[in-house]
C-alpha cells in the first residue's frame, strides 16, 4: 500500500460545506470519521463554510419551488467552483441535493453510512396525514412530497415552505401551515428529538432518491483525497445509490419532476422501488423490482424506461 501524505494541524485538509446546521453536522461527521480512520486530531482538518446561492435569505423567504430558483445546482455550484480551484480539498453534500452529473474534473464516489431514509410528518398537534382535516394547509417546498400528498389527499391545500429545519419549524409555530415534512435523517443528525416528528413508512411515502445519504466529492486528479476517502466509504450505501441515481438520471435529474426512489439490500439481492408523479398529484406510476446487487444501476435504468413507457406522451405535458 502506498504511503498517504496525511494532513496535519500545520497543513490541514480543507473540507468544504454549506453553513446550515445540518450541513455543518454532516461535515463534522466526515471529519470525525477521517480523523478516526487515520488517528489524526480534529485540527488536522479545516471546515470551510461556503455560501451558496441556495443559502440566500431572500430566496428562502420567497418560498418559491426549487425549479424556479435554479434547481439542485443552487446548493452546489459555489462549493464545486472552490473544489475545482483548489480552495478546498473535499466537499460534503446531502446526496438528495446532488445533480446526477458532476462537473468535469470532479468525482463523487464516497458515501457515509446511510441514515433513516424516511420522511417525517411534523406537527405540534397531529401525528399523521390521516389526521388532517379536509382542506388543511400543508407546507412543503418539495415537488415530490407535494405530488405524493395531493395524490393521496387532493383536498389538501399545499403551500410553499422553504428554509432549513429551524426556519421551517418557526413558520409552523407562526401558523403558516398545520404541518410540514422533513427528512428523518436531518432530524437525527441534528439530535432534534424534541421536534414533534412522526416517521412515515416508505410504503406510505416513498422518499427522494438518495435521501439520508452523505456524499463526499473530490477532484478526479487528487489521489491523496481518493486514498483517504476510500477508508471511510460505505459500500452498501454506494450500491444502493448506484441503483437510485441511475433511475433518477434516466428519468429526469433536473428537480423539475416529482420522482421518488429507494433501493434496499437483502443478502445478495437489491430491491428497487420507483415512482414518478404529475406535480398536481393527479397521476402516479410506480414499479417494484429486485435483482442481484451488482445489476442495480442496470435495473435503475430499465425501471426508468418502463415507467416512461407507461407514462405515455401526455404525462409530461405540464413541463412544456
Amino acid at each position: 500500500m502506498t504511503q498517504i501524505d496525511l494532513p496535519s494541524p500545520a497543513s490541514p485538509l480543507k473540507i468544504g460545506t454549506r453553513g446550515s446546521p445540518l450541513a455543518l453536522a454532516q461535515a463534522y461527521e466526515t471529519r470525525a470519521r477521517l480523523a478516526a480512520a487515520f488517528d489524526l486530531p480534529d485540527d488536522a482538518f479545516e471546515i470551510v463554510v461556503i455560501k451558496t446561492t441556495g443559502d440566500n435569505q431572500a430566496l428562502i423567504a420567497a418560498d418559491k419551488p426549487l425549479k424556479e430558483l435554479g434547481g439542485k445546482g443552487l446548493f452546489t455550484k459555489e462549493i464545486e467552483e472552490d473544489l475545482l480551484s483548489g480552495a478546498i480539498d473535499i466537499a460534503v453534500h446531502s446526496m438528495k441535493d446532488m445533480p446526477v452529473q458532476q462537473p468535469e474534473g470532479l468525482v463523487l464516489d464516497t458515501y457515509l453510512p446511510r441514515e433513516d431514509v424516511r420522511d417525517a410528518f411534523i406537527s405540534p398537534s397531529l401525528t399523521s396525514i390521516h389526521d388532517l382535516a379536509k382542506g388543511a394547509v400543508v407546507g412543503t417546498s418539495s415537488l415530490r412530497r407535494r405530488a405524493q400528498l395531493l395524490h393521496r389527499r387532493p383536498d389538501l391545500n399545499v403551500v410553499q415552505f422553504r428554509g432549513n429545519v429551524q426556519t421551517r419549524l418557526r413558520k409552523l409555530s407562526e401558523g403558516v401551515a398545520e404541518c410540514t415534512f422533513l427528512a428523518m435523517a436531518g432530524l437525527n443528525r441534528l439530535a432534534m428529538a424534541d421536534v414533534p416528528a412522526n416517521a412515515i413508512e416508505t410504503n406510505d411515502m416513498l422518499p427522494a432518491v438518495a435521501q439520508g445519504a452523505i456524499g463526499i466529492e473530490r477532484r478526479t486528479s487528487d489521489n491523496r483525497a481518493a486514498d483517504m476517502l476510500a477508508a471511510i466509504h460505505d459500500q452498501q450505501t454506494g450500491q444502493r445509490l448506484a441503483a437510485e441515481r441511475a433511475f433518477l438520471a434516466a428519468l429526469d435529474g433536473s428537480c423539475e419532476t416529482p420522482i421518488a426512489g429507494l433501493a434496499e439490500l437483502d443478502g445478495t439481492t437489491l430491491r428497487l422501488r420507483g415512482e414518478v408523479l404529475r406535480p398536481d398529484g393527479s397521476e402516479a406510476i410506480s414499479d417494484d423490482q429486485s435483482c442481484p446487487i451488482e445489476d442495480g444501476a442496470e435495473l435503475g435504468r430499465a425501471m426508468a424506461a418502463k415507467l416512461l413507457d407507461q407514462a405515455g406522451e401526455g404525462f409530461f405535458d405540464w413541463k412544456r
